[in-house]
């Protein structure tokens, strides 16, 4: 019996005395191992795994299951099945809103210096949680923010540019990221998954910042969500922990 290809790039080999569904788990297993299916990724729907593995949805069921036990992969009611982040995320509660408009809404003056826009082919990593089409293209947006205290935040940000055509012609010096997605293409951002970890400053980073290389920084990774669940925008966001400190307010129930 020949050999059906799997999601994961390896083939089931239907004659082997391997359980279907544990070749699917190696597989999937192999894709989270590799980086190629990130953390946070969404995995396509049950229907669609089934049909291009060529197996039962019980099958593949099975298979994602073993992966839910081992903490790999976990499911969202009404959103899909996504990989896990290695690192603990506590649940913050706290309203989706930029550091622009943060800083905005406190009176704080602020100037932002567009290092770069372009139109760019997505490392493999971005293009996964952006679910970009094969062949697709981001607007990769790279800008420092800054006070009257110096370097504040250095940012990176890519776009759907399917949803957004045209968008790199914009002039991000003076006109905010999510206010462009919202006024100018009507698109309607509904959530974010922020994930903060401290990092040591190094290159670039350092730099455009204006600390030394190993100094503490505030790291925020970012996937951005439209109304419809698809995923807009992906950020890494550097923060100069000696001029800004991220605060949260919390809520027991």
């Amino acid at each position: 019996m020949g050999d059906s290809k799997s999601d994961g790039g390896s083939p089931i080999h239907r004659d082997l005395p391997v359980a279907i569904h544990s070749q699917i788990s190696d597989g999937f297993r192999a894709r989270i191992a590799s980086g190629e299916w990130p953390a946070h990724y969404r995995l396509k729907s049950e229907p669609d795994l089934a049909a291009e593995l060529g197996v039962s949805r019980g099958t593949l069921r099975r298979a994602l299951t073993t992966l839910i036990d081992e903490g790999l992969l976990r499911q969202v009611r009404g959103r899909g099945t996504f990989v896990t982040s290695t690192m603990i995320e506590p649940a913050i509660a706290q309203k989706l809103s930029t550091l622009s408009e943060d800083f905005s809404s406190q009176g704080i003056e602020t100037t932002t210096r567009v290092i770069s826009c372009e139109l760019i082919d997505p490392p493999r990593p971005v293009a996964a949680l952006l679910e970009v089409p094969a062949g697709g293209s981001v607007m990769k947006l790279v800008r420092l923010r800054s006070t009257e205290q110096g370097p504040v935040a250095f940012l990176f940000n890519y776009v759907r540019t399917d949803f957004a055509p045209g968008i790199e012609d914009v002039d991000f010096a003076s006109t905010s990221l999510f206010g462009t997605l919202e006024g100018r293409y009507g698109l309607r951002i509904s959530s974010a998954r922020r994930t903060f970890s401290a990092q040591a400053a190094e290159g670039e980073v350092a730099a455009q910042l204006d600390i030394p290389e190993g100094a503490p920084v505030q790291y925020l990774e970012q996937v951005t969500y439209l109304a419809n669940g698809r995923p807009i925008e992906y950020s890494d966001v550097w923060i100069h922990s000696g001029r800004l400190r991220v605060t949260s307010m919390l809520s027991r129930r």
